[in-house]
Protein backbone atom coordinates (compact mmCIF):
# COMPACT_ATOMS: atom_id res chain seq x y z
CA UNK A 1 0.00 0.00 0.00
CA UNK A 2 1.22 3.43 -0.88
CA UNK A 3 0.41 5.79 1.81
CA UNK A 4 0.88 9.48 2.04
CA UNK A 5 0.19 12.57 3.55
CA UNK A 6 -0.96 16.11 1.81
CA UNK A 7 -1.90 19.26 1.61
CA UNK A 8 -5.70 19.76 1.20
CA UNK A 9 -6.85 21.61 -2.36
CA UNK A 10 -9.97 23.46 -2.84
CA UNK A 11 -11.02 20.02 -4.43
CA UNK A 12 -10.52 18.07 -1.28
CA UNK A 13 -13.61 20.46 0.33
CA UNK A 14 -16.65 17.58 -0.35
CA UNK A 15 -14.02 15.10 1.03
CA UNK A 16 -13.35 17.30 4.10
CA UNK A 17 -16.60 17.54 4.54
CA UNK A 18 -17.57 14.08 4.57
CA UNK A 19 -14.63 13.06 6.69
CA UNK A 20 -16.28 16.09 9.30
CA UNK A 21 -20.04 14.40 9.20
CA UNK A 22 -18.34 10.49 9.91
CA UNK A 23 -16.30 12.33 12.85
CA UNK A 24 -19.71 13.97 13.82
CA UNK A 25 -21.39 10.85 14.04
CA UNK A 26 -18.31 8.49 15.55
CA UNK A 27 -18.45 11.09 18.71
CA UNK A 28 -21.98 11.38 18.80
CA UNK A 29 -22.40 15.10 17.87
CA UNK A 30 -23.70 15.05 14.08
CA UNK A 31 -26.60 17.20 15.62
CA UNK A 32 -23.61 19.93 16.20
CA UNK A 33 -22.49 19.96 12.29
CA UNK A 34 -23.85 23.48 10.80
CA UNK A 35 -20.49 23.16 8.70
CA UNK A 36 -21.35 23.35 4.66
CA UNK A 37 -19.02 22.94 1.83
CA UNK A 38 -19.52 26.32 1.41
CA UNK A 39 -18.59 27.53 4.77
CA UNK A 40 -15.41 25.18 4.60
CA UNK A 41 -14.18 26.53 1.62
CA UNK A 42 -14.51 30.33 2.40
CA UNK A 43 -12.71 29.35 5.87
CA UNK A 44 -9.74 27.49 4.59
CA UNK A 45 -9.38 28.58 0.88
CA UNK A 46 -10.51 32.48 1.07
CA UNK A 47 -10.14 33.56 4.75
CA UNK A 48 -7.03 30.92 5.56
CA UNK A 49 -8.09 30.25 8.76
CA UNK A 50 -7.37 27.05 9.18
CA UNK A 51 -4.94 24.08 7.06
CA UNK A 52 -5.92 20.72 6.28
CA UNK A 53 -3.85 17.70 6.07
CA UNK A 54 -5.24 14.45 3.79
CA UNK A 55 -4.40 11.20 4.66
CA UNK A 56 -4.29 9.17 1.42
CA UNK A 57 -3.86 5.45 0.92
CA UNK A 58 -3.42 4.47 -2.71
CA UNK A 59 -4.45 7.69 -3.78
CA UNK A 60 -7.81 7.18 -1.76
CA UNK A 61 -8.59 9.37 0.64
CA UNK A 62 -8.42 7.54 4.67
CA UNK A 63 -8.56 10.73 6.51
CA UNK A 64 -7.69 14.04 7.74
CA UNK A 65 -6.48 16.56 9.96
CA UNK A 66 -7.67 20.13 10.24
CA UNK A 67 -5.28 22.61 12.44
CA UNK A 68 -4.52 26.19 13.09
CA UNK A 69 -2.13 28.13 15.34
CA UNK A 70 -3.24 29.41 18.56
CA UNK A 71 -0.53 31.61 20.61
CA UNK A 72 1.06 31.86 23.99
CA UNK A 73 1.41 35.03 25.65
CA UNK A 74 3.88 33.44 28.14
CA UNK A 75 6.14 32.15 25.63
CA UNK A 76 5.32 34.98 23.24
CA UNK A 77 4.95 32.44 20.31
CA UNK A 78 2.51 30.97 17.96
CA UNK A 79 1.30 27.10 19.11
CA UNK A 80 -0.45 24.57 16.57
CA UNK A 81 -3.89 23.31 17.54
CA UNK A 82 -5.13 20.28 16.37
CA UNK A 83 -9.14 20.98 16.37
CA UNK A 84 -9.54 17.16 14.42
CA UNK A 85 -7.84 14.32 13.49
CA UNK A 86 -9.58 11.28 11.53
CA UNK A 87 -8.86 8.32 10.07
CA UNK A 88 -11.89 5.98 8.85
CA UNK A 89 -12.81 3.11 10.65
CA UNK A 90 -11.50 0.54 8.17
CA UNK A 91 -7.90 1.86 8.10
CA UNK A 92 -7.10 2.59 11.80
CA UNK A 93 -4.66 0.38 13.85
CA UNK A 94 -2.51 0.55 10.80
CA UNK A 95 -0.06 3.78 11.96
CA UNK A 96 -1.69 6.19 9.62
CA UNK A 97 -3.06 8.06 12.26
CA UNK A 98 0.56 7.95 14.01
CA UNK A 99 1.95 8.86 10.90
CA UNK A 100 -0.39 12.39 10.41
CA UNK A 101 0.72 13.31 14.10
CA UNK A 102 4.03 12.94 13.56
CA UNK A 103 3.72 15.43 10.41
CA UNK A 104 1.61 17.68 12.18
CA UNK A 105 4.42 17.71 15.01
CA UNK A 106 6.89 17.92 12.05
CA UNK A 107 5.19 21.19 11.12
CA UNK A 108 4.72 22.51 14.46
CA UNK A 109 8.57 22.22 15.11
CA UNK A 110 9.39 23.55 11.20
CA UNK A 111 6.86 26.96 12.38
CA UNK A 112 8.64 26.97 15.67
CA UNK A 113 5.90 26.57 17.61
CA UNK A 114 5.97 26.31 21.08
CA UNK A 115 3.57 23.95 21.81
CA UNK A 116 1.00 21.34 19.73
CA UNK A 117 -2.38 21.08 21.94
CA UNK A 118 -5.40 19.51 21.24
CA UNK A 119 -9.01 18.34 23.25
CA UNK A 120 -9.75 14.86 23.69
CA UNK A 121 -13.75 13.84 24.30
CA UNK A 122 -13.79 12.41 28.44
CA UNK A 123 -15.48 8.93 27.17
CA UNK A 124 -13.15 8.41 23.63
CA UNK A 125 -10.48 5.90 25.36
CA UNK A 126 -9.02 4.70 21.98
CA UNK A 127 -8.18 8.69 21.22
CA UNK A 128 -6.75 9.00 24.69
CA UNK A 129 -4.51 6.01 24.48
CA UNK A 130 -3.39 6.67 21.19
CA UNK A 131 -2.08 10.07 22.63
CA UNK A 132 -0.51 8.75 25.78
CA UNK A 133 1.01 5.85 23.61
CA UNK A 134 3.00 9.61 21.59
CA UNK A 135 3.75 11.19 25.18
CA UNK A 136 0.85 13.19 25.33
CA UNK A 137 -0.01 14.57 28.89
CA UNK A 138 -3.40 15.33 29.68
CA UNK A 139 -3.74 19.05 30.86
CA UNK A 140 -5.70 17.97 33.97
CA UNK A 141 -6.10 21.52 35.83
CA UNK A 142 -7.40 23.11 32.90
CA UNK A 143 -11.11 23.37 31.92
CA UNK A 144 -12.49 24.41 28.11
CA UNK A 145 -15.03 27.27 28.62
CA UNK A 146 -17.18 27.75 25.31
CA UNK A 147 -19.96 30.65 24.34
CA UNK A 148 -21.24 29.77 22.00
CA UNK A 149 -25.20 31.47 20.00
CA UNK A 150 -27.29 33.60 22.21
CA UNK A 151 -25.04 33.51 24.87
CA UNK A 152 -21.87 34.79 22.63
CA UNK A 153 -24.37 37.42 20.81
CA UNK A 154 -25.65 38.85 24.36
CA UNK A 155 -22.24 39.48 25.27
CA UNK A 156 -20.87 40.67 22.18
CA UNK A 157 -24.20 43.33 21.74
CA UNK A 158 -23.54 44.58 25.78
Amino acid sequence: MNFLIRNAVESDIATIFGFICELAEYEKLSDDVTASEETLYESLFVKRQAEVLIAEVDNVPVGFALFFHNFSTFKGRACLYLEDLYIKPEYRGKGYGKEVFKALAKIAVERACDRFDWSVLDWNKPSIEFYKKMGAIAMDDWTVYRLTGDSLKSLASD
